[in-house]
């Protein structure tokens, strides 16, 4: 059965990248070593592997990368740091505009 990897890089800079691969170990060297100058990670290196999780699916794989690399960097924090739990809470709106905020009175 063949795995891939969703993975976070922390990178030099303090920025995180997300990314999706079958081979975790390559892939980790490709960011290492700067194979490709073009990579967002080349210019930030060294790199740290944060986080890396496993799918037997390419294509939920590929979707959780999707996810995570639209997620804001408290949630992406909260999984490196194995919070679950803390993802909700992470999701909610906090703005005073918030529909949540809306009272129906001042109308």
């Amino acid at each position: 059965m063949k795995l891939y990897y969703v993975y976070i890089l922390k990178c030099s800079d303090g920025s995180y990248y997300t990314g999706v691969t079958n081979n975790i170990n390559r892939r980790l060297n490709e960011h290492t070593y700067g194979t490709n100058q073009e990579s967002y990670t080349y210019n930030k290196r060294p790199v740290e592997l944060v986080f890396c999780t496993e799918f037997n699916d390419i294509n939920h794989a590929i979707l959780f990368e999707k996810q995570v690399k639209g997620w804001s960097r408290k949630k992406k924090e909260a999984i490196i740091i194995d919070k679950w739990e803390d993802l909700k809470k992470l999701s909610k709106c906090l703005n005073k505009t918030t529909h949540n905020n809306f009272n129906k009175k001042n109308v």
